[in-house]
């Protein structure tokens, strides 16, 4: 009740699971649906996943609204239309940038919002309320300190905030003996953060999470400016219809160096000609540096006469090495022994550690464990750039040389080795 009779323009809400936020945000929507003044008010409910909009929020939609009568609903386009022209629309956050864009909203719902990424508030859906004067309401459960985290602690002692927290322990929502047998069958990080909204649990699945709290304790996370003596390098992720991300870094001593990742950039339906620009506009060194891609950036693309993203590259002045291509398991090694090592910039690299800390294993709901393979959502495109990073500094190992197999009456007694504690002379074992 406290949060429908709110007058802040802005909301945050974190609640434990079964708490009843989404059904309490849709029917909030369709309050403001029903009780509006404005002409043609629009409400939007974003989810991470355009799927998972459907699944989690349609059914309550259709249920709530269905009493209205005249309310029209729309199941190709996922949306709900009133006798008033107000309408309430569901989307997702993964095609935020494409769906999203040109309209205006009144009133958004963003769930789940520690899935979203980073920049989808910002650059997409707060400039949508913006002349309308729209309302935002975040909700969702904790998944480590990342945006969701940083949101929440801002709205503290903030008027133009409303803020709730909402745990298990104290709702009185979930049946007491339903918490014990919940306790009991997950683990301690998955029942702290599922049912008692703590941010400080590990993420579940977590592919880099570990590495990354060890650099933050270590105080690698911190400032870090370019060395104007050394070249910098770049590591790429590009997007084919998807976001493109660049990491800039620095090799710093040897034999083993310190990898310093001094910058990181994402964007979203340019094309190679504006990752050039970025490039050049950033103030770097580059000197011998490289710009290193992944092996599909080779690949040859019909709608540009044939070449490939190496060749427009250099056709702008900006040349690039690519990495050979390996395994999934390789990649995520390099990349967590570079996270032994490396120094990130804290504000400028702040997007993408947020990326690196949510990137996840994805959960096989069948068999009930993680699949071998990281899902692909947000956070990828950071994760797979940096695992090229890991690939590319550190010191080359000698290849493998043949060597053809002899019997041991072929060897000298100086190439044999037998544990001492044998007991035998070198003439005696030969």
């Amino acid at each position: 009740m406290p949060f429908h009779q709110r007058s802040q323009r802005w909301a945050v809400m974190v609640c434990h699971r079964r708490a009843g936020k989404t059904v309490a945000c849709i029917n909030d929507l369709l309050r403001s649906a029903l009780t509006t003044t404005k002409q043609e008010w629009r409400g939007a409910y974003v989810a991470p996943f355009y799927s998972q909009a459907k699944d989690v929020a349609w059914t309550y939609l259709r249920r709530f609204a269905g009493v209205v009568p005249g309310v029209k609903f729309h199941e190709s386009e996922l949306y709900a239309e009133f006798p008033n022209g107000a309408r309430i629309r569901l989307y997702g956050a993964d095609n935020a940038h494409v769906r999203l864009r040109g309209i205006y909203l009144d009133d958004v719902i963003l769930d789940e919002y520690a899935d979203h990424a980073p920049g989808i508030w910002g650059e997409v859906i707060r400039p949508l309320l913006a002349d309308r004067l729209g309302r935002a309401t975040f909700i969702g459960t904790p998944k480590g300190h990342n945006s969701f985290y940083k949101l929440v602690n801002d709205a503290v002692n903030d008027p133009d905030w409303y803020r709730l927290i909402l745990k298990a322990s104290e709702s009185g929502i979930v049946a007491e003996t339903e918490l014990f047998a919940a306790a009991s069958q997950m683990t301690e990080d998955q029942y702290a953060q599922e049912f008692e909204c703590s941010f400080e649990a590990t993420i579940a699945g977590a592919v880099y999470s570990k590495w990354l709290e060890r650099a933050t304790q270590a105080g690698r996370i911190t400032q870090v400016d370019a060395d104007a003596s050394l070249p910098v390098h770049t590591a790429w992720d590009l997007g084919f219809g998807d976001s493109t991300v660049i990491w800039w870094f620095q090799l710093v001593g040897g034999p083993r160096p310190e990898v310093r990742v001094i910058d990181h950039y994402e964007a979203h339906g340019h094309d190679i000609t504006h990752y050039c620009d970025v490039l050049k506009d950033r103030a770097y060194k580059y000197g011998d540096g490289k710009n290193y891609v992944p092996h599909d950036a080779a690949n040859k693309l019909l709608a540009s006469g044939g070449r490939s993203i190496v060749q427009l590259a250099w056709a702008e002045g900006v040349k690039m090495t690519v990495v050979g291509a390996t395994s999934q398991e390789n990649q995520i090694s390099a990349a967590r022994k570079t996270l032994e090592c490396a120094w990130f910039d804290a504000e400028k690299c702040a997007n993408g550690i947020e990326a690196l800390r949510n990137y996840q294993y994805e959960f096989d709901d069948r068999l009930k464990t993680f699949k071998p393979k990281p899902r692909h959502d947000w956070s990828s495109h950071s994760a797979d750039a940096f695992e090229i990073i890991g690939q590319v500094w550190q010191p080359p190992k000698p290849p493998a040389q043949d060597v053809k197999p002899r019997f041991l009456h072929e060897m000298k007694a100086s190439e044999i080795f037998w544990p001492e504690e044998s007991g035998l002379q070198t003439r005696e074992r030969i």
